[in-house]
């Protein structure tokens, strides 16, 4: 018995000891990132940084009297503002009508032109040391001295003289950038860079000519109809939407070579070129130009032909739009 208990005292002694117990907490990082909302605020910041960048450096590159004209042109007249506050708005409780009710306003509403308002420009030299042109040593005048009269005025200021020097300046100034985007557009499409020799733009008497002209492996509309094919149509959705910017009345002419139109409905060139002078007409529309501002749609037929030496040249098929000067 003695033997036996000696026995288990060494049994238990031998036996290992229970591994400890490790409990570990991990703290949490207070550095990490908490979300994407700083991504936002940084960009808001560049913007406005950006836009300041970009007003600074507009305010520097332009002259006092340059920065004194475009304040004026956006300063409101008292009068109009007293006008205003006296025609539309409540003037009361119930007692009046809606700022926006076209009666209420001092002005009738009009479609804006040249001639309806004319921003003041600068007449001092380019340099804005108020040295101008020189000016003719016996009228005493500069060039376009009537242009640069008006130019400071109001329209109600201006006679009628020098309203259409006004207008016939700024037309002239619009046909050339109309011109230059219209080419560059042309020029910069894939599709169309090859067409730019059937594009002709010149000016006329009456305004700015845009002609579209067929060549042998060219041409606007399939043979005898007036369906336009689809590159033609591409071309003329550039020049529609070029022409759509502008406030100008517009004519559009048709014209046919000489070749004679065979047929048994009794048709001929005379009813072929009025009908493409339509079609053109309904693309512009439907390109946004306003149908009040056609002002003539004309089929001459091989009457004007652009060739007349060859009255069967393809170029003598072509379509011509032109924007008319706002003083005609």
């Amino acid at each position: 018995m003695a033997e036996a208990k000696k026995g288990d005292k060494k049994g238990a002694e031998a036996a290992p000891a229970p591994a400890p117990i490790i409990i570990k907490k991990v703290q949490p990082d207070e550095g990490a990132a908490h979300g994407g909302a700083w991504k936002i605020a940084l960009a808001d910041m560049m913007t406005a940084m950006m836009a300041f960048f970009l007003l600074m450096w507009l305010l520097g590159a332009s002259t006092e009297a340059q920065r004194k004209s475009i304040a004026d042109y956006f300063k409101p007249t008292p009068k109009s503002l007293i006008e205003t506050g006296q025609l539309a708005g409540s003037n009361g409780v119930l007692g009046g009508r809606s700022i926006m009710d076209p009666e209420g306003m001092p002005q009738a509403a009009s479609q804006t032109s040249i001639l309806d308002l004319i921003p003041p420009k600068d007449v001092q030299g380019e340099d804005g040391t108020g040295e101008g042109p020189e000016k003719d040593p016996q009228s005493g005048k500069g060039p376009n001295a009537d242009n640069q009269a008006g130019m400071g005025k109001t329209p109600e200021q201006l006679n009628e003289e020098q309203k259409r020097a006004v207008a016939e300046a700024l037309d002239q100034q619009n046909f050339e950038r109309l011109e230059k985007e219209l080419r560059d557009k042309i020029a910069q499409s894939s599709m169309l860079a090859g067409l730019q020799g059937q594009l002709q733009i010149s000016r006329e008497k009456d305004g700015l000519r845009i002609e579209v002209i067929d060549r042998a492996d060219f041409s606007m509309f399939a043979l005898g109809t007036t369906r336009m094919l689809p590159r033609a149509q591409a071309l003329v959705d550039e020049i529609a939407r070029s022409v759509a910017t502008m406030p100008n009345k517009v004519t559009v002419r048709g014209h046919t070579d000489s070749v004679p139109f065979a047929n048994p409905d009794a048709r001929n060139n005379w009813t072929l070129s009025a009908e493409r002078a339509d079609s053109m007409r309904q693309i512009l529309e439907r390109r946004g130009v306003s149908p009040d501002r056609f002002q003539a749609i004309e089929g001459v037929a091989d009457t004007d032909p652009f060739n007349p030496n060859d009255r069967a040249d393809p170029r003598n098929r072509r379509i011509s739009v032109t924007l008319k000067f706002q003083t005609q």
